[in-house]
């Protein structure tokens, strides 16, 4: 995809998967609000999209606070326009036995997970529809299609991202709108993955999940841009209430 002249909002994207996804739309000639939960830590994100010549500015705002999220979206609209691209990537996870799972362990992933995605998007559609033409791509886990095993709050957060895809899809698609979902599956090199090994909770071991799927290696944070660009783009614009299973081959 070139010259894809937008503004784009990606949350979650001082590292991982939200980072590559800033870096590949800004190099497909994006403009990119690069959101974490403080703009401070954005700083090496921006840097690589400016020097590679692109354009980039930090935002900082926990996307569950609706405050926030207008505020940072509001700076970004002040700097680069109203947003064209929306990507819903920030999240948090954790791992508790379901018996053992507090009411406040579950709302807390809920509140960030499903209830963020939902401001977010709440706040930054109506720039989509004065336009006729925006793309929502939520980032869900492949959790929400096979279970995950004391997982049952992050799980039931991203079933519920692919709900609300679809719904999105539906209700604003006559607006010029796309909304599809990413599921990926583990992803090397990302906060909550590498946590995830480094707190021993993963029930496999990292070459152990890695040889577990048709494609035996381990998913990098580039082969979700590289689908996040695509559904961003016009040649995807006829693709919407998708369910796009970048994990190679765990989910068939």
């Amino acid at each position: 995809m070139a010259g894809l002249a937008k503004t784009a909002l990606v949350t979650g994207a001082a590292a991982g998967i939200g980072a590559a996804c800033a870096r590949r739309l800004a190099r497909d000639g994006a403009r990119i609000g690069v959101l974490d939960l403080d703009a401070e830590r954005c700083a090496a994100t921006v840097g690589e999209i400016t020097a590679a010549g692109g354009q980039a500015i930090a935002l900082g705002a926990d996307i569950s606070d609706r405050t926030q999220v207008e505020a940072a979206i509001a700076r970004l609209r002040e700097a680069f326009g109203p947003v064209g691209v929306l990507v819903n990537n920030a999240a948090i996870t954790g791992f508790t036995p379901f018996l053992e799972m507090t009411d406040a362990q579950w709302e807390s992933v809920l509140k960030v997970n499903l209830t963020g995605t939902f401001i977010v998007t709440q706040v930054a559609l109506p720039d989509m529809v004065a336009a006729g033409w925006g793309r929502i791509i939520n980032i869900a886990s492949s959790a929400a299609q096979t279970g995950a095993k004391h997982m049952a709050h992050y799980a039931a957060s991203k079933g519920g991202m692919i709900s609300l895809t679809r719904t999105l899809a539906v209700e604003f698609g006559p607006a010029g709108i796309t909304a599809n979902v990413i599921p990926p599956r583990f992803i090397t090199g990302t906060i909550m993955s590498e946590q995830s090994f480094a707190d021993q909770k993963q029930p496999m071991g990292r070459e152990a999940l890695a040889q577990s799927g048709p494609i035996c290696r381990e998913g990098r944070p580039d082969d979700i841009a590289g689908a996040v660009a695509w559904l961003a783009s016009e040649d995807a614009g006829y693709v919407t209430g998708q369910v796009i299973g970048v994990n190679g081959g765990r989910y068939i």
